[in-house]
């Protein structure tokens, strides 16, 4: 099922289109594949990122956790908890393109899906425990780096009412002998910066599985929070 929460008051031409198209030419080469996504390298990477995302989540778990998958393209993280048997969270998916949602719907009728713009400030859409944004940051296309990473903090800020548990979203490293100018690669330091300045300071960078990238988990609360000091009793 997708629900249209599209208002149509959001101007084109911008970042997200631009991202949103080249993704749509991926899958008109491509196909409902790995490529056709976006990813280049291979299905393990795909696969891995798959993982890494869902590592989000903290566990063991109370009970059933919901989970968004913004940017959802063809539905591959669901086809991932499928196949490993993940039956404690619930799925849902969001895309600004109606290609992918369309594939997505005809593969599994049963998810619920979104159309939706979560920079346009008239999008209404339901709260979930989790969020992940997987790849939605790699690609930058013709962009300047600076209108990219404006376009990045408007939508963190409009992704972190939505997670009430926390949320992810994986970006291209700095740590490289290489950098490519169709991708964007953010500093470590400007994104912890950001978070702990505007969305709170409970937050962890993976760098740690041999992608040519990070993923950050960013939650409401931190895991530890018998420890948590006032600035006296430090």
């Amino acid at each position: 099922m997708i629900v249209d929460c599209t208002s149509g008051s959001r101007d084109r031409g911008s970042v997200p289109d631009s991202i949103v198209a080249a993704c749509e030419q991926d899958l008109d080469r491509h196909g409902d594949s790995y490529r056709g996504v976006g990813w280049t390298k291979s299905q393990e990477h795909a696969t891995l990122r798959y993982r890494i995302m869902l590592d989000l989540v903290r566990r063991p778990l109370a009970g059933p956790v919901s989970l968004l998958d913004i940017g959802c393209g063809a539905a591959h993280l669901y086809e991932y908890l499928l196949a490993q048997g993940i039956t404690d969270v619930e799925y849902s998916g969001l895309d600004l393109s109606p290609k992918f949602l369309a594939l997505s719907a005809r593969k599994f009728p049963d998810v619920t899906y979104f159309h939706a713009d979560l920079l346009d400030q008239h999008t209404r859409i339901p709260t979930f425990d989790y969020a992940v944004l997987n790849g939605l940051f790699n690609y930058k296309g013709d962009a300047s780096h600076d209108t990219m990473w404006i376009y990045m903090q408007a939508f963190l800020r409009a992704v972190a009412p939505i997670a009430r548990i926390g949320f992810a979203f994986n970006v291209m490293t700095k740590y490289l002998d290489w950098e490519r100018e169709d991708l964007f690669h953010l500093p470590l330091d400007t994104v912890a910066a950001f978070i702990s300045s505007e969305i709170g300071r409970a937050f962890v960078i993976r760098h740690d599985y041999g992608l040519f990238e990070y993923t950050v988990y960013v939650y409401k609360d931190s895991l530890f929070p018998e420890q948590h000091r006032s600035a006296e009793q430090l």
